[in-house]
């Protein structure tokens, strides 16, 4: 049985058509997954993100905690209500989830982790918590809702009272702040500005009412994959899961080396993969005809003369730019230029550093 969120039945008035994505009914468009697309590049679309997990932890044992726990190092965090990216990370250095972690106090932080991992997470979350002081608290009690887009925060605003304006106007990338009954935080996976906003779930359908009635349309799970996507943003289980090193998915950046004395779990493996390499993370791009998808062989010759084969582990037609984008894990040593096979086809490609349209504009 599938599960429903807070807002099931608002999507069901904006005509969703309605699929399981990883055990929850969700939206999968309202009718144009393209003009979705578009309304969250040129204006303000928003997204049902309720089946994603909030995770509160409490306690004297939080800060050590999660600097154990994750890759990225939380003792960067020293201004109230920063976030960042990181991923939690099993020994062997493959990637159990990626997830964003906001710190209130060196009491008190917040976790957002996936749906699809939900169980598997909060078992390792658990399991690892055991030797510290923390109280970990699943948020099951909130609703959370994506607002992305040009003139989403505008929109937001005319929503808010005088007390919550003041706290997010002006409001940095990648911060969070709890104004009345409202968590406010700049983050997104669309490559736009935006917030996303997490409310006592028996309110959700009254502030999703309130959008819509501002001018923010609703946008489902297929505009969020090719916004991402354009974004190049991972997606768990395409571009890393367990047997994958963030090494090896383009998330190098979110390793915490130093303070070299700070064990988490997982330095150990990634630091031997550094000393022997691993494969990469590249964009690419077809400007000829056609559609670049997971799972497609990408070939390339190296500077020596020697073939190489990778996988496209996400592929799209591009709405922003008109033609086809990928995400490909490859062997170290391509260049600029490889070949898909497609249909027995061999079709060049430009391959390029992942990211291909930010807020709105064209990065290829």
């Amino acid at each position: 049985m599938s599960k429903h969120t807070p807002l099931y039945d608002q999507h069901l008035a904006c005509g969703a058509r309605m699929v399981d994505f990883h055990g929850w009914m969700m939206p999968l468009h309202y009718g144009s997954q393209i003009d979705e697309h578009h309304t969250v590049r040129t204006d303000a679309g928003m997204f049902d993100v309720s089946h994603m997990t909030i995770v509160d932890l409490h306690g004297t044992g939080c800060r050590d905690f999660l600097r154990y726990l994750l890759a990225n190092d939380i003792a960067k965090l020293t201004e109230q209500g920063k976030a960042l990216y990181t991923g939690m990370l099993n020994a062997s250095g493959g990637v159990i989830d990626d997830l964003i972690v906001y710190f209130f106090t060196d009491n008190f932080y917040r976790m957002v982790v996936n749906s699809a991992t939900r169980e598997k997470d909060l078992a390792w979350i658990n399991q690892h918590a055991e030797k510290y002081d923390v109280e970990i608290i699943v948020r099951d009690d909130l609703a959370l809702i994506a607002v992305q887009g040009p003139n989403a925060q505008d929109k937001v605003q005319s929503l808010l009272n005088d007390e919550q304006k003041q706290a997010v106007i002006g409001m940095k990338p990648f911060f969070g702040v709890q104004s009345g009954n409202l968590f406010i935080a700049t983050t997104g996976y669309t490559g736009e500005a935006g917030y996303e906003i997490a409310l006592p779930k028996e309110q959700a359908a009254d502030f999703w009412q309130q959008l819509l009635a501002v001018g923010v349309k609703p946008a489902g799970l297929g505009a969020r994959d090719t916004l991402r996507l354009e974004a190049g943003m991972n997606l768990y289980s395409q571009e890393m899961d367990e047997t994958i090193s963030p090494l090896a998915a383009n998330m190098g950046w979110t390793i915490a080396w130093k303070p070299e004395d700070r064990q988490f779990i997982g330095r150990e493996a990634l630091e031997k993969q550094r000393e022997t390499g691993t494969e990469q993370l590249v964009g690419l791009v077809m400007r000829e005809k056609g559609v670049l998808r997971g799972g497609l062989t990408v070939s390339f010759t190296d500077d020596s003369g020697e073939m190489h084969s990778g996988v496209i582990t996400s592929g799209t037609f591009s709405p922003t730019l008109g033609f086809s984008i990928a995400l490909a894990r490859v062997s170290q040593g391509i260049g600029k230029q490889a070949v898909v096979q497609i249909r027995n086809r061999e079709i060049p490609v430009q391959v390029i550093k992942p990211g291909f349209v930010r807020m709105g504009k064209p990065l290829v």
